[in-house]
């Protein structure tokens, strides 16, 4: 049976968190002192740093995964990445949703002289240069975005992530006060409020259940923890956006379930279906109006349909590359794979094309490096060779279906007329 949870009273007026936003719960023989921080604020940084140099916690967690922390401590971790694998694996829109809120971010953290997340950094750096073991609690990205966007339909995946690229662009300021007061929470609790009264399924997939999982890996990291040195409970910091605080407290304090068994709940990400059933009908569709049109009207009839639909889908297709600056011999890929692509589950003539044009003209290191500037500027997006094949993705895929639909029409228009 597990020890009583308690409420350990709030830090004294001397403490280095006394004035910063934290809760402090204590169970099955660990104090868990939660600090709320803002993402891109600098006395947030000093306060991570003053903890941890206060000598007063034992272990250290902080929000970030492996692939986050790799990130924010590696310069170069950008560079190392492989497009093309990217592409193949069907991961563009993972790496360009990554892409976009890094460069948001970066665009936010210049205004304001501070690193997005350095609060996180400096919270695994300092821990490590003293020795103290450090806990990354915060889910996968990627496994964070596969089950939000599982849970919206596809009029909500397009919002959100039109509204993702859209931030990318903006361009007005967010002023120091306003950033403190994000650091207490208050606003940026009531923000995620009102967001999740037109979006609930994104509010608990990308807040709510995050909360609920970093208090498992909370659990699971106390599990075995040693007493502290100095005597009582294993003493660990955990550093937490100030938006998580209340929830991940309350969670701490109330789940009893065990670790495993909820992690592995919260890391579950539904398969699709193994029938496309879309793909199935489009193709049904296709086929069946190209052989009607040979059986009602001969050769004729059932050529004219075939072309329609290539010219249709093929031409709107290479048009996309072409705008995105694609290379020649990918818009001719793009103008060859967008009439067949439609009628494959597991093809997309963006992914042709853009495998094609990251092939002729492979990125950079440079290109890498200078990815997040640029495609903070329209121009930049042209002028990076990794931001044109994202282009080059998005513009072909986008011009192929509308190729589908027009192509669709014309032939519906033909077999009824």
């Amino acid at each position: 049976m597990s020890e009583p949870m308690t409420d350990a009273p709030h830090l004294p007026a001397q403490a280095p968190l006394a004035e910063q936003p934290h809760q402090i719960v204590e169970r099955e023989g660990v104090r868990y002192t939660l600090l709320g921080t803002a993402h891109v604020s600098r006395s947030s940084v000093d306060a991570v740093r003053a903890a941890i140099a206060s000598g007063e916690f034992d272990s250290v967690a902080v929000e970030l995964d492996a692939g986050r922390l790799q990130s924010l401590t590696d310069p170069d971790a950008l560079a190392k990445l492989d497009l093309i694998k990217v592409l193949r694996e069907g991961k563009t829109h993972l790496f360009a949703a990554n892409l976009a809120l890094a460069a948001y971010q970066r665009r936010l953290a210049e205004q304001l002289d501070v690193e997005p997340g350095a609060e996180l950094k400096a919270g695994a750096l300092d821990a490590r240069e003293r020795g103290l073991p450090v806990h990354l609690i915060d889910r996968e990205v990627g496994l964070t975005f596969k089950r939000a966007l599982q849970r919206l339909s596809w009029w909500g995946r397009t919002k959100i992530s039109a509204g993702i690229l859209a931030g990318m662009f903006a361009d007005e300021e967010v002023g120091d006060d306003e950033i403190e007061k994000l650091k207490q929470g208050d606003m940026l609790e009531s923000s995620f409020g009102e967001f999740a009264q037109d979006n609930p399924a994104l509010y608990e997939t990308v807040i709510a259940e995050r909360d609920r999982y970093m208090a498992t890996r909370l659990r699971q990291a106390g599990h075995g923890a040693l007493p502290s040195p100095a005597g009582g409970p294993h003493r660990m910091l955990a550093v937490v956006g100030a938006g998580h605080l209340a929830g991940l407290a309350k969670h701490l304090r109330e789940d009893q379930g065990e670790p495993a068994a909820t992690l592995a709940e919260l890391e579950h990400v539904a398969e699709k279906s193994s029938i496309p059933w879309f793909t199935i009908l489009l193709t049904s569709f296709v086929l069946g109006g190209f052989a009607w049109g040979f059986y009602r009207g001969g050769v004729d009839v059932g050529s004219d349909l075939i072309v329609q639909w290539v010219l249709a889908t093929g031409i709107l297709g290479a048009i996309g590359c072409a705008i995105a600056g694609g290379h020649p011999l990918s818009i001719l890929a793009a103008f060859i794979a967008s009439p067949l692509t439609p009628l494959h589950p597991a093809l997309a003539s963006g992914t042709v094309s853009a495998l094609v044009e990251a092939t002729l003209r492979k990125p950079t290191y440079a290109d890498f490096m200078a990815l997040r500037d640029d495609v903070q500027t329209l121009r930049g997006w042209w002028k990076n060779r990794v931001a044109r094949v994202l282009l080059n993705f998005f513009l072909t895929s986008l011009g192929t279906a509308i190729g589908v639909w027009t192509g669709g029409l014309r032939m519906l228009g033909k077999l009824v007329g």
